[in-house]
């Protein structure tokens, strides 16, 4: 696992600046600890940071292929190949090193672009074919990992993250108002934006060329649906075992120690599974868990680990562990992301890290299979619906809000009140209310008049219906899984587990995600996803006999944190300080009576608003530290 910079200039009598790239690169120290390499050749700029996994004694980077002519700096793992360099040696190709890098740039030589679809894994990658004068990036195809550029008028510049790209002179800190608004409506910044307007993500399963100052940004992959309509049951069972069981086993070639995130449900427990079936010895596996029993899931991982007999390590921390980390998130981060279980998944980095080197993670299966609670709901709303519309308003929506309000994680209450709000909303819409933090509509109360009248146009849920545009196959809930797989989890979880493992130099590997696994299971029709209200029916049906009874039937539960108390009591300064009404006035985004409203309401009991408040609290953090024009 590493980190990549770079910067290639449009003009080829000039070259980059040795310096600004060693600058860049020391930003991403955290993501390769272990190596370091830069390359300035013609007009084109390349280094990168490695965390040593595969061929440890000859992979270094930049590395090249025959004679000279392509050059690459590449974050990730392709665990297919070995297989690839021997279809590649076949053919004629001459490798010095045993690293899946060098398999990369033969594959390039070979058959340029197309090769990209050769690749099963997770990357973000540069080239430099020098012959061509062309810089080619390109990331997997569901944003495992991360790939940010700027264009400016004479260059452009590329990095792992955004906190490298500052370092150039060219790229200006000016923030993005529909980025911010996005990410207010999201929680998180959609692809192909950034915080920042200089600056853009390059989207999952895309390619980008820049040639003599000309880009061109192509897709070479998406997720197609209802494939086999036709499929049984059982036929479906066979096919998704045996996808899993070679995804897992791929997944497991390191030549560093490797273990697996057990978290006690039902994804992390299907890697584990599948795994303890290939590892050679006792697998190692790694949960952490809290003190607040509404949040601790580690009984659950601890029966899983003694039916697979693993090797299992267990920290239990008390509050203070995730919540002296809050202050410490723009050390995490450098974009706003309101998703509060980075705080224990960077704590479970750092424990499994003593240990470890790769750590697999079950992330993937809710949006593959449809896993998670808003599935179920979106098919009761449809059943609310036929309830006249005065009735819901008159009736059930008032008896909704008189409910006392909760502080457990995701509690009766909360999820009621929540479910209530999305009514008045279409599905999308409903759907992207349900999952974010401010609606158009109280973002419109939030932002100040200024950053309203500058915003290209009104708040709106506009991220959601731009997906579901490339997304012409899927229909009713497999719209919501494309815009959970592109949106809450591509630009989301997997943001947030990149992050949080990174900053422990730890390489975590999601075999969920492996493209034969995602097109098996979107090509499956939703009755063996979701059968009536029974979330995950295939996977269920496929672990059965490989997993407790009890963890099969457990219902779902997230990796959080007890935000809602803490925001009454510990974190209750920090986030007066940082929302206060003249520090709010300065920046002159959102106003400030707004902000004082939810903290007041919050404080009081009289409303739960840990989701906007921590959407903000995160925002603020960002800012204090990255400082936007």
């Amino acid at each position: 696992m590493c980190g990549i910079v770079g910067n290639v200039l449009a003009r080829a009598d000039r070259a980059p600046d040795p310096a600004v790239l060693t600058r860049m690169n020391e930003r991403l120290t955290h993501r390769g600890p272990d190596d370091e390499g830069i390359l300035v050749q013609g007009p084109a700029g390349l280094a990168m940071r490695r965390l040593k996994i595969i061929d440890l004694a000859t992979g270094h980077q930049p590395m090249a292929g025959e004679a000279g002519r392509v050059w690459i700096v590449y974050n990730g793992e392709i665990y297919n190949y070995q297989e690839l360099r021997e279809t590649l040696a076949r053919r004629g190709h001459a490798f010095t090193t045993r690293s899946d890098t060098e398999v990369v740039v033969h594959a390039y030589e070979e058959r340029g672009l197309a090769a990209l679809g050769d690749l099963e894994g997770m990357f973000a990658f540069a080239l430099w074919d020098a012959p061509a004068r062309t810089l080619v990036l390109a990331r997997d195809r569901l944003g495992i990992k991360p790939l940010y550029y700027a264009v400016r008028p004479d260059q452009i510049v590329f990095a792992s993250e955004l906190r490298a790209l500052l370092e150039h002179p060219a790229v200006d800190r000016t923030l993005d108002l529909t980025a911010l608004s996005r990410y207010l409506a999201h929680e998180y910044v959609p692809a192909p934006h950034s915080i920042f307007r200089a600056i853009k993500k390059l989207p999952a399963g895309h390619w980008l060329t820049y040639s003599e100052g000309r880009v061109k940004i192509e897709p070479y992959w998406d997720v197609h649906f209802g494939q086999a309509q036709a499929i049984g049951e059982i036929e479906a069972v066979e096919a998704l075992r045996a996808v899993l069981d070679l995804s897992v086993r791929q997944h497991l070639v390191s030549d560093v120690p490797l273990g697996v995130f057990l978290s006690g449900g039902i994804d992390s427990s299907t890697v584990a599974a599948f795994a303890a079936r290939h590892f050679g010895g006792r697998l190692k596996t790694f949960s952490i868990g809290f003190d607040d029993s509404s949040f601790d899931e580690t009984a659950h991982a601890r029966r899983v680990a003694r039916t697979l007999d693993t090797d299992h390590h267990e920290e239990v921390l008390g509050p203070r562990a995730a919540l002296d980390l809050v202050a410490r998130l723009p050390d995490l981060l450098d974009e706003p992301l309101a998703d509060a279980s980075l705080l224990p998944t960077y704590l479970l980095s750092r424990f499994a890290r003593r240990a470890v080197t790769v750590a697999l993670s079950g992330d993937g299966g809710d949006e593959l299979f449809a896993g998670y609670p808003t599935y179920q709901a979106h098919r009761l709303a449809r059943a609310l619906e036929l309830v006249p519309r005065w009735v819901r308003h008159r009736l059930v929506r008032p008896a909704v809000e008189r409910l006392p309000v909760s502080l457990d994680d995701l509690s009766l209450d909360f999820r009621l009140k929540r479910f209530v709000e999305g009514m008045d909303f279409a599905p999308v819409e409903r759907h992207a209310a349900w999952l974010g933090s401010f609606t158009p509509a109280e973002q419109g109360a939030l932002l100040t008049a200024d950053a309203l009248a500058r915003l290209p146009g009104p708040p709106s849920y506009a991220a959601f219906h731009e997906m579901l545009a490339h997304a012409p196959s899927a229909s009713g809930l497999e719209r919501m899984l494309y815009l959970d797989l592109k949106g809450y989890l591509g630009e989301g979880v997997l943001t947030k587990v990149d992050r949080a493992s990174m900053a422990c130099s730890l390489e975590v590997r999601v075999p969920l995600l492996d493209r034969r696994v995602v097109e098996l299971a979107a090509s499956l029709p939703i009755r063996l996803k979701l059968r009536g209200l029974t979330t995950k029916y295939v996977l269920k049906r496929t672990l059965a006999g490989m997993l407790p009874r009890e963890i099969l039937a457990r219902p779902k539960k997230g990796f959080g944190v007890p935000l809602a108390r803490w925001f009454r009591a510990d974190l209750a300064p920090l986030l007066r300080d940082l929302c206060a009404p003249d520090v709010i006035r300065r920046a002159g985004l959102f106003r400030p009576d707004t902000v004082e409203r939810l903290l007041t309401e919050h404080a009081a009991g009289r409303r739960d608003h840990r989701k906007k408040l921590y959407t903000l609290l995160a925002f603020q953090l960002w800012a204090s530290r990255y400082h936007p024009a």
